[in-house]
């Protein structure tokens, strides 16, 4: 059985994003940091979200260049979504929209999942395998934490306090301890923390 890992990047007060879903503080050019992600990123036989998140994947990374590019377009994908197949990028828009990268057609071929969110991702951790690694977004992640899907949290946490903006544990019925299981500090000031379930 493979595990489920959140991985979500979040300010110091605890938000995901700004509360109109500004993230533009998670892109810091620390080359430290982002070869952790990347490494990170591999080690994932499946990637997942939520609609909005992998709406605006799907048109972002078919056509990207950057380090994330290769694992974000050849890893499967699973998009969570009340949409169906409807959610799953047309192939002449993705073919206008730039060059495609090697992988980029796995997007078209995502997994939609509709049914039950803690049935669906029992299915998924059944198929065994390394890791799936979930991106969220914030409503998603929320319900993944609220219903303990996770079975790691992968967080780098910025040195920011965004003051307000979307949170993910704010749906928990009662407190949840987690375990450390790693903690790392990148020279721009941002730390990855790695929790397991308690």
């Amino acid at each position: 059985m493979r595990e489920l890992i959140l991985a979500m990047a979040m300010s110091l007060d605890g938000f995901v994003s700004g509360p109109e879903g500004e993230t533009e503080w998670i892109f810091t050019g620390d080359e430290e940091a982002i070869a952790w992600k990347v490494e990170n990123a591999w080690n994932a036989s499946l990637h997942i979200m939520g609609s909005r998140t992998f709406e605006g994947m799907a048109r972002f990374w078919p056509t990207a260049t950057n380090v994330f590019a290769p694992a974000m377009n050849q890893i499967p994908k699973a998009v969570f979504s009340a949409k169906g197949a409807a959610i799953l990028p047309d192939k002449t828009e993705a073919a206008a929209s730039g060059e495609p990268q090697p992988g980029a057609d796995s997007w078209g071929k995502a997994h939609v999942a509709s049914g039950d969110l803690a049935e669906e991702i029992a299915r998924l951790k059944a198929e065994g395998g390394k890791p799936i690694i979930a991106h969220g977004g914030a409503t998603f992640a929320r319900s993944l934490i609220a219903h303990d899907l996770v079975d790691q949290y992968m967080l780098m946490v910025y040195p920011l306090a965004l003051g307000r903006g979307l949170p993910i544990f704010s749906d928990l019925a009662e407190p949840r301890r987690l375990q450390l299981v790693s903690s790392r500090v990148f020279p721009k000031g941002a730390i990855a923390q790695v929790y397991r379930r308690g």
